[in-house]
């Protein structure tokens, strides 16, 4: 397979096999104004720390969860 298909709420992506979660959002940066530093991701429910993206490699029917991390009192 040279490609695989994640999930996001952007709906289904389609990536290179061997991409990561940091490849993943590079694209949907391109594809709207995607603050990578803004968000946090999981995948398939597993929390991704932004130090780990770039090795994280997502397997074909990943969901890929990137949302704003909500802070406060």
């Amino acid at each position: 397979m040279t490609h695989i298909t994640v999930h996001t709420d952007q709906g289904a992506q389609q990536l290179p096999t061997g991409s990561t979660v940091a490849d993943l959002l590079d694209r949907l940066n391109q594809a709207r104004a995607l603050d990578d530093h803004a968000v946090a991701t999981a995948v398939n429910g597993e929390f991704v720390p932004r130090s780990e993206r770039a090795q994280h490699t997502l397997q074909d029917g990943d969901a890929v969860l990137c949302f704003s991390a909500i802070t406060g009192g």
